[in-house]
């Protein structure tokens, strides 16, 4: 038997996603949202929600460019510090000692310690209560040699990416390789 817990915002796993902007005086800002995901496979594009009040909204809409860092499990200090914390009120790539690295295609920062990076050029914009949800066309995707495997594609396990549990407040690891994607449910098929 399912309980109901109502209308929320719960979903497994919620990604944690940090969005890198320039304010209206060029200095570099992050924001951690969970709120976000892949949302077209041509263009390549991704979207995240934002609230219009966070310092981040005002970036993006005014550069209509942002970049998505994603941190490893060693960084979730960090990216929850990129969570709680204004950029209006503070440095918060000096106060993590972590680098703003200006991307090489788009108006926005990227934060060079994190092991993926994508980099966004804002595509529209979608109203949707209190947050206003940014999609954006990814022009190129960044990982670091070291979280590549021997074949040279990302290994999951290296990135060691983490979710968000909206309904305990905290952050969650992922999990070891369960099954091949698109092969695993062929033992269905008769």
């Amino acid at each position: 038997m399912k309980q109901s817990f109502g209308a929320r915002t719960l979903l497994y796993p919620h990604p944690v996603l940090v969005i890198g902007s320039y304010d209206a005086d060029g200095r570099p800002d992050a924001m951690t949202a969970a709120w976000g995901g892949i949302c077209s496979s041509d263009p390549p594009s991704v979207a995240v929600s934002v609230q219009k009040q966070r310092h981040t909204y005002a970036n993006m809409m005014a550069t209509k460019a942002f970049t998505i860092s994603i941190p490893s499990s060693e960084q979730v200090r960090e990216a929850d510090y990129f969570g709680i914390v204004s950029g209006k009120e503070t440095d918060k790539f000096a106060d993590t000692g972590l680098t703003p690295v200006p991307s090489d295609l788009v108006n926005a920062p990227y934060v060079g310690e994190f092991p993926v990076v994508l980099e966004c050029l804002l595509s529209r914009t979608v109203e949707i209560g209190v947050h206003t949800q940014f999609i954006g066309e990814i022009l190129d995707v960044k990982i670091d040699e070291s979280v590549l495997a021997d074949d040279g594609k990302p290994d999951c396990s290296r990135i060691a990416p983490f979710a968000y549990d909206s309904f305990r407040r905290q952050y969650v690891g992922m999990g070891a390789v369960l099954a091949p994607a698109f092969s695993a449910g062929l033992a269905f098929r008769k």
